[in-house]
């Protein structure tokens, strides 16, 4: 009897002893699902198009870790190749001075205080560095996925590789899956992402398989149904060990890397509703389910023994190659030293001190780097206008949703997700709901006008009816024209009653005291409280292009790819209103009765300032207003000519009006594979009052917000910029430096070749591959020399070291970026004006 309770009891403890080993090896793999996937940094769809640090997910190591990291498992570089460094050097760009700069500012703080032999041993090495400019970068060793070793072996048809096939293959169902209206027929999506592959790759009588296609449908339906049992049961099948099994899981992601960050972008949404999205885990699923079936149907000796057990010694390779790669550090640190050196200087020049007179108009622009051309060109051709840098969404956490369409659409930066809705007012309610109508009719007969052109059906005898008149259409885009392209919110409307509907918050009326709380809090943001001018000028950005599925690129880097137009008319009315003003007069802000908010849009292709809402204009500021349109106008000129040369258009630099029509032209042409050149050679960001570099010529390469930190005591503007814009600006920074070291991985290639996928997605490159994520090779390269120099962001803030270190000690996230090196921080110190720099002991004087 107690023999058998004994036995009863060790068989339940050893029952037990199972249970808590499954439950510990499903935590285990689940931690590894979690941190691969979260390595995957999202990309926005063509139409809210945004900028982002493709490097987002490894921004708690350090770049240079990362670049190890990323190297081994993808076979990627975060610096430019050894050779552009020494064209660098050849033109005189990268000099002696530079990379001695670079050694001493790498060196422990014990040893970085000059003596005759710490000077010595940075002279000898900087000598070797200047024969290391000759020389190769460390090559990459990536570490081998099974369907590298397949594609050692007979490939799959004649000219494509297993590598091809299988991205080849996931890429169209992933388009299928998450079309959006685009294709005629709907994918049926109720399995999910891994279960609709499961079935569709069972279906699918044209993929080769050397067993036969029988042989595949059995593996097929042998696979585990759920995604984390199908990763788990591949990893045991494969070999891979608990210590690398986080790497290959990342490693396998990243083989199908635009499709992951899409996925990535799925779940980033449903983290701003609150909710959660598991398709990166299903790609994960899927991807791996490759690796697994060519695994299992390899041919003996494909596979080598000890394969799967490099694996787990990806950390020691990844710090390996991170220490063969010093060298290219040390370079990049010494260009970015040799940019930064004359931006120093500039900026350690005391501000003159000046009684200037009261502006007679404030102009609010967006601090993106092609606002700071036209700002200088207008303070240059009017002292009495006063230009300052505010984040283009002008504060406003809001949708947009026209009237009469079913559209909204986000107008703020990606990182935050809309609180609130605007939408259209006219004059009165019933000349709106008129005007609904017949937008809404309108776009209803677009509508079915574009099904009729894509209904299968329709192919040839769309050609037959319409063939001719079509081709007239054809022939009419491909000439140059001076209008740019119609609005679709202007469909079906006359210009007259379209200019008659402008965007607007409805809380102006029935929650005045909430707006006017938000409005003081965006005036302060903005250093704008007092001394209003007559005229204040918001500036919202936006681009003009034709035939471009990038546009929404070119807008803005950051505001969900929209233009500033909505922003700025909001804004402008809510602060125009009577009943904010009173709320607003409550809370200390006192706008006098002769102050009008002003919209206007800055065309970043032509340099044209459209003025909005002017018939709102007081009749008292008329002649202002017909005085701030000549200063525009000039000013636009101004800019025009310093951007010729960069367009191929210098000699036309002289000839304001013949180069005005040659952007205009340029902006409307659908062949024109560079309308601007965006966010091209961005490289700092200046937070600091105006007047600290308005005597500097900044190239339009700096982003510029203004910031008194004198009126900032409890920091709140300073932690909004550092955890808003400051993290906006790196996400910038990065995609240009990331499509630029590695358009392969992280741009989208050729432009000429890209077809969009699923209404809006993204592109392929071609007519299939992975999906391409970032810049083109057009927005970065004029086809003789790179247009964009890869350096990392320069942050550049105007107020004590002791208040920045204050934000930093509050938001790991900032830590993070300056910590790693993802940007390079600086103080500009209010009393004295030197330039530190924070290093990883804390500020120093910046070389």
């Amino acid at each position: 009897m107690n023999a058998t309770l004994a036995t009863n009891a060790a068989e339940t403890d050893a029952k037990a002893d199972i249970c808590k080993s499954i439950d510990l090896g499903r935590s285990r793999l689940n931690e590894h699902i979690a941190a691969a996937t979260q390595c995957v940094a999202p990309t926005w769809p063509l139409d809210e198009f945004i900028a982002v640090n493709p490097y987002w997910g490894w921004v708690g190591q350090s770049m240079e870790q990362a670049a190890g990291r990323l190297g081994t498992l993808a076979g990627t570089r975060l610096t430019m190749p050894r050779d552009w460094f020494a064209q660098q050097w050849a033109h005189g760009l990268l000099q002696r001075r530079h990379l001695e700069q670079a050694l001493r500012a790498a060196l422990p703080a014990s040893q970085s205080r000059p003596s005759s032999a710490s000077d010595a041993a940075v002279q000898a090495q900087v000598q070797a560095l200047v024969a290391e400019l000759q020389g190769k970068s460390a090559p990459l060793h990536r570490l081998a996925l099974l369907t590298d070793l397949r594609d050692a072996g007979a490939p799959p048809r004649w000219g494509q590789s297993w590598s091809e096939l299988v991205t080849h293959q996931v890429s169209q169902h992933c388009a299928a899956f998450f079309d959006r209206c685009q294709a005629s027929w709907q994918m049926d999506t109720r399995a999910g992402l891994y279960g609709s592959w499961r079935e569709q790759l069972a279906a699918d009588h044209g993929l080769p398989w050397p067993e036969g296609r029988a042989a595949l449908k059995a593996r097929l339906a042998a696979l585990p149904p759920s995604p984390q049992a199908l990763i788990g049961a591949a990893l045991d099948a494969l070999g891979i060990a608990e210590a690398g099994r986080q790497a290959y899981l990342s490693a396998t992601l990243m083989a199908i890397g635009g499709w992951a960050a899409w996925c990535a972008y799925e779940r980033w949404q449903a983290g701003l509703r609150g909710q959660s999205d598991d398709t990166l885990t299903d790609l994960l699923a899927i991807r791996l389910a490759w690796e697994w079936l060519l695994h299992a149907s390899a041919p003996p000796g494909t596979v080598p023994a000890v394969w799967a057990a490099r694996w787990s010694g990806a950390d020691e390779a990844a710090r390996a190659l991170a220490q063969a790669q010093r060298t290219d550090w040390l370079l990049q640190s010494a260009v970015e030293i040799a940019y930064r050196e004359p931006l120093i200087a500039g900026l350690s020049q005391p501000p003159t001190a000046c009684d200037e007179p009261a502006p007679a108009v404030q102009a609010v622009f967006c601090i993106d780097v092609r606002s700071e051309r036209l700002r200088r060109a207008l303070e240059q051709i009017s002292p009495q206008v006063q230009t300052r840098g505010f984040a283009g969404f002008f504060g406003l956490p809001m949708a947009y949703s026209p009237l009469g369409s079913a559209l909204s659409r986000p107008q703020l930066p990606g990182l935050l997700a809309p609180s609130c809705e605007v939408t259209e007012a006219g004059e009165s309610a019933a000349l709106g709901q008129v005007l609904a109508g017949k937008r809404r009719q309108a776009l209803q007969w677009r509508q079915r006008w574009a099904e009729f052109r894509a209904a299968p059906a329709s192919s040839f005898s769309f050609v037959e009816s319409m063939g001719l008149l079509y081709g007239a259409k054809l022939v009419a885009d491909s000439l140059p024209r001076r209008a740019p392209p119609a609005r679709w919110e202007d469909t079906g409307l006359p210009t007259q009653a379209a200019a008659a509907l402008r965007p607007c918050l409805a809380q102006v009326a029935s929650d005045p005291a909430g707006v006017a709380a938000q409005a003081k809090t965006i005036l302060t943001a903005m250093g704008l409280v007092s001394d209003f001018a007559p005229l204040v000028l918001l500036a919202g950005h936006g681009s003009q292009s034709a035939n471009n599925p990038h546009a929404a690129g070119l807008d803005c880097g950051a505001c969900g790819g929209q233009s500033g137009e909505v922003n700025a008319r909001v804004l402008a009315d809510l602060l125009n209103a009577p009943a904010v003003r009173e709320h607003l007069a409550a809370l200390g802000v006192v706008i006098g009765q002769g102050t009008h908010f002003l919209p206007a849009l800055h065309n970043t292709t032509t340099d044209e300032v459209v003025l909005y809402d002017v018939q709102a204009v007081p009749a008292a500021l008329e002649p202002a207003l017909q005085q701030l349109r000549g200063w525009l106008e000039a000013a636009g000129e101004r800019t025009r000519a310093e951007r010729a040369a960069g367009l191929g258009l210098a000699a036309l630099a002289p000839q304001g009006a013949a180069l005005r029509q040659s952007l205009r032209k340029r902006g409307n042409d659908w062949a024109q594979v560079r309308p601007e050149w965006g966010l091209a050679n961005n490289a700092a960001f200046i937070v600091a009052p105006r007047a600290r570099s308005r005597h500097l010529d900044l190239d339009g390469r700096s982003f510029l917000h203004d910031y008194d930190h004198r009126l900032d005591p409890e920091l709140k503007v300073l932690t909004l910029i550092m955890t808003a814009p400051m993290v906006v600006t790196n996400w910038i920074n990065m995609q240009y430096h990331a499509s630029t070291v590695d358009n392969w991985r992280y741009g989208s290639g050729n432009k000429v070749l890209h077809n969009v996928v699923g209404g809006r997605l993204g592109v392929f490159e071609g007519n299939g591959g992975d999906l391409r994520i970032g810049l083109p090779m057009q927005s970065l390269h004029d086809g003789q020399a790179l247009r964009h120099t890869p350096l990392r962001l320069s942050v550049f803030i105007e107020a004590p070291p002791q208040a920045i270190d204050s934000v930093m000690a509050a938001h790991e996230i900032v830590r993070q970026l300056v910590g790693g090196g993802w940007l390079q921080l600086f103080c500009i110190d209010p009393q004295d004006s030197a330039i530190l720099q924070r290093g990883q002991t804390g500020w120093a004087h910046a070389a």
